[in-house]
């Protein structure tokens, strides 16, 4: 059985070789990233997810800001290693940053107490579904991306730098831009490890 929906999702692959030759404008990369987390379902639809849209200058901004943030932690003898990944996420043509907005958490919180300890694990599956739902956007259109995570060593330059508001808790990155490189092919485990069916 064919399935539009399938045939996008077998599109989102993780991809390291990034550059800046997209067919897209700006404005629409923009339009893209923000309806697709806007369609992303969220508990007692909280929409509690927030995404930072940076673009050229401000993306590579970022990385050389977790490249700082990283320095003092990464072993001098390991850290060109580490320069040169985040070099290759720089070369991208921008970066989402994803968040949680925790005001909203903590009001849901307040407002269905019995639910209380559930919000924030709810939060973090909402975050998931966006950053899931921005991805498969992404490769749909032929931008290629993956999903890092630099939080927390980086959060409060990230904070300093693009005057993010204090509930807004970043949650991972996605480097995004074209595809100057292909794909591996990708391994999946047995289908009886992993599912159980009862009719």
């Amino acid at each position: 059985m064919s399935n539009k929906a399938i045939e996008i999702y077998q599109k989102r692959r993780t991809q390291y070789a990034l550059g800046k030759n997209l067919d897209v404008s700006n404005e629409q990369i923009i339009e893209l990233v923000k309806e697709a987390v806007r369609q992303a379902p969220s508990s007692f639809n909280s929409q509690s997810s927030r995404a930072v849209i940076l673009l050229g200058e401000q993306s590579e901004l970022f990385w050389e800001l977790t490249r700082e943030a990283l320095r003092p932690l990464v072993p001098a003898d390991a850290f060109v290693n580490t320069e040169n990944k985040l070099a290759s996420f720089a070369a991208g043509a921008g970066t989402v940053l994803f968040f949680e907005d925790q005001d909203v958490v903590k009001g849901l919180q307040e407002q269905f107490a019995s639910y209380a300890d559930n919000f924030p694990i709810w939060s973090e599956q909402s975050s998931g579904i966006a950053q899931f739902a921005v991805w498969t956007a992404l490769a749909d259109a032929g931008i290629g991306a993956s999903l890092q995570h630099y939080n927390p060593v980086v959060d409060a330059a990230v904070a300093k730098t693009w005057d993010i508001p204090t509930s807004w808790t970043l949650r991972a990155q996605m480097p995004f831009g074209s595809n100057e490189a292909g794909f591996g092919e990708k391994t999946f485990m047995e289908d009886e490890q992993r599912f159980r069916v009862f009719v």
